[in-house]
């Protein structure tokens, strides 16, 4: 149930090599004489007509030929996405020379008509591509390269479903009114891309970033210890800002989703060997992202809506536990033991698990004055 009450489909940086014909690694021309209302991927392009190779110059290439007819080595039968672009399968498929793996599962054909005709709320082009940690490089995208993918992207999804809202990738997760450079570096590699958009992708155009719809991270403690830690309020704050919007106009929606919430429990000030800070931290959490979602009229999406295991580490984010079953609100606690009377219109509901809160939040139902002594003692 990952990503609980989402039907956003995120697609992941990996699918950039698909999308874009592995536009920046193989040089591929993005600009030829490509209309600027078409809303179709080009059938027929030339690559490396920027080669500065005399042996190797410029290739006619046919992507529907490549991936219709029988054009693999031995002619006899039609090529896997996964032969050109060899990042996108699983790390168990990969063969020597080959070593890296950029995707769970093999990429096909069908992946982005899949995520546009799928009845999604939005969908995602990009995932962390601003981000910068050596721990995982394959992530960063440059932001010339990033408007290149993006604009194949967005046309290749409308090509399948033009009403369906495209969101302009995730932002990387930073602590809302603490990591403020960051973010003003974040606004800065937006600004990079738009200078691509509109002197290469389409030159001439008049291509803005603030017109946009923006993924956003956000993983923190909110609420815990107390009501003065919310990040993302900060991060609302910050990006109302350069959208020249008031955060509670109801007008931020327009321009931020959150496409990844969770709290935080690891490596962030919250005591991860304390079963019961933990457990404080997480629905402190859920009921703070959700006021303040519900405050600015955002869309928020939970990470996770069930607990899962990642590399031998438990991750008690969700709302239900690793099989699937509801969880107490206390987590570290019987059902029951905690309960919360919510007031809903003119009559009280008492609540005892954490998805019955998140619906009551999510029903404009009121907490009892008392809920932070109910849920921290």
């Amino acid at each position: 149930m990952k990503r609980l009450l989402i039907t956003l489909i995120v697609l992941l940086s990996g699918v950039l090599t698909f999308v874009a014909g592995n536009a920046a690694r193989n040089s591929t021309s993005l600009s030829q004489d490509i209309p600027k209302e078409s809303k179709e991927q080009p059938k027929k392009v030339k690559l490396d007509t920027d080669s500065l190779d005399d042996k190797w110059g410029e290739v006619a290439f046919d992507h529907e030929t490549h991936t219709l007819k029988n054009y693999t080595p031995d002619g006899k039968t039609v090529g896997t996405c996964v032969e050109c672009h060899h990042t996108d399968q699983p790390r168990a498929n990969l063969k020597p020379p080959l070593v890296t793996s950029e995707r769970n599962v093999a990429l096909t054909a069908e992946v982005l008509k899949d995520a546009a005709a799928g009845n999604a709320d939005a969908v995602q082009c990009g995932n962390e591509d601003m981000k910068q940690d050596a721990a995982v490089s394959f992530l960063y995208i440059p932001p010339d390269r990033f408007a290149h993918f993006y604009d194949l992207c967005e046309r290749a999804i409308h090509t399948v479903r033009s009403d369906v809202p495209v969101l302009l990738g995730s932002l990387d997760p930073h602590v809302g009114g603490v990591d403020y450079q960051p973010l003003v570096d974040q606004a800065n590699y937006l600004n990079q891309m738009q200078s691509t958009m509109n002197s290469s992708v389409h030159p001439g155009g008049n291509w803005n970033w603030h017109t946009q719809t923006l993924g956003l991270i956000d993983s923190w403690h909110n609420g815990y210890p107390d009501a003065s830690v919310n990040s993302l309020a900060g991060l609302f704050s910050f990006w109302a800002q350069q959208f020249g919007v008031s955060v509670n106009s109801g007008q931020l929606g327009k321009h931020l989703w959150v496409v990844e919430g969770t709290g935080c429990f690891k490596g962030c000030g919250v005591n991860s060997d304390s079963s019961h800070d933990v457990a404080v931290a997480h629905v402190l959490a859920l009921i703070t992202d959700v006021q303040t979602a519900r405050g600015a009229r955002v869309p928020f999406f939970f990470f996770s809506g069930e607990d899962f295991y990642d590399q031998g580490i438990y991750w008690p984010i969700g709302v239900l536990d690793s099989k699937g079953h509801p969880k107490p609100i206390r987590q570290d606690l019987p059902m029951g033991t905690r309960q919360l009377a919510m007031t809903c219109g003119g009559k009280t509901d008492t609540v005892f698990s954490q998805l019955g809160l998140l619906a009551h939040l999510y029903s404009a139902c009121v907490l009892p004055g008392d809920y932070l002594t109910i849920l921290s003692s």
